[in-house]
């Protein structure tokens, strides 16, 4: 028998909330783009995410915030997410924020795959299913000829496996490590590995619509990657992997609303193919936490 579980739901939830917030980012990136230096923009990006989470847990938490066990992992994760953040930068300065997304979306197949095998997690033959269905509705949003890739492409294909690193790891790393000091530390790399660049590409903006927008960026950065580590905490990154697909459907809102880029019909049936197995996966979750009615012993 399996007791309903209000953490895997929450986990969930978790995740739809940030992949909101990661598809405001990228939109919001993709029109920052057209304005100023990339890694200008991401060191900003960066800095902001840094200084809001300190200024807002340090008086709760004093140096505590800073103590981890792993400081190794806590550098090799804000390595790994700085070059998937590189990766979507320079990807949405060329790609559509919707088709760029759908491609990157690979990613919860490939954390599906990684995670069998390094955190020994167990994959229902359904799951899988619904993993591959996914991936399938993907492909029919990126159809090879509706839209002109080149060189690009190497942009979300970087992002696949740096982003897919940075998922697993933070999902071994929340059994131990306090989600708050992850969300700092990762912060603080970022920007430390940023400011390397800085001599060479600083023009601070003197547009204010280019600080509010920097400002937007950060502050979505913050709140999403901290809802992402709080969902790995919940629930084993194979239960979650086919609601990450849902970023997809914002990421076109984001791209229509903001550049009135309007999916076509068979970019529809793609979303049409992944929403349906987001909604199948979150049935399977629901199904799997019902109490089983034992009969009476006779």
């Amino acid at each position: 028998m399996k007791h309903p579980s209000a953490n895997t739901l929450a986990g969930i939830a978790y995740v739809v909330l940030s992949v909101a917030c990661f598809a405001i980012l990228d939109t919001v990136t993709k029109n920052v783009s057209a304005s100023m230096s990339l890694m200008l923009a991401l060191w900003f990006r960066y800095l902001i995410q840094a200084l809001f989470s300190t200024v807002f847990f340090l008086p709760q938490r004093g140096m505590a915030l800073f103590k981890t066990e792993h400081p190794r992992f806590q550098v090799a994760r804000g390595v790994l997410l700085f070059g998937s953040s590189m990766c979507a930068f320079y990807g949405l300065k060329y790609l559509p924020v919707g088709e760029f997304t759908a491609i990157a979306s690979v990613t919860p197949l490939v954390v599906t795959l990684m995670a069998t095998i390094s955190l020994g997690e167990k994959v229902r033959k359904l799951r899988w299913a619904l993993v591959l269905g996914a991936f399938a509705g993907t492909m029919v949003i990126v159809r090879p000829g509706s839209q002109h890739f080149d060189w690009v492409l190497i942009f979300p294909l970087l992002l696949i496996l740096t982003n897919a690193s940075f998922q697993l790891l933070t999902r071994k790393m929340t059994s131990t490590e306090d989600p708050v000091t992850m969300n700092v530390l990762t912060g603080w790399v970022g920007t430390l590995l940023g400011a390397l660049v800085l001599p060479f590409v600083w023009e601070l903006p003197t547009d204010w619509h280019l600080w509010l927008q920097l400002l937007i960026m950060g502050s979505f950065a913050t709140v999403g990657h901290y809802l992402l580590i709080m969902a790995f905490s919940k629930a084993p990154a194979t239960v979650l992997t086919p609601y990450f697909y849902v970023q997809i459907a914002f990421a076109m809102l984001g791209g229509w609303l903001m550049f009135d880029h309007v999916p076509d019909h068979w970019t529809l049936v793609g979303i049409g193919i992944v929403a349906l197995c987001g909604a199948l996966g979150a049935l399977l979750t629901v199904r799997e936490s019902r109490m089983a009615v034992m009969p009476a012993e006779s």
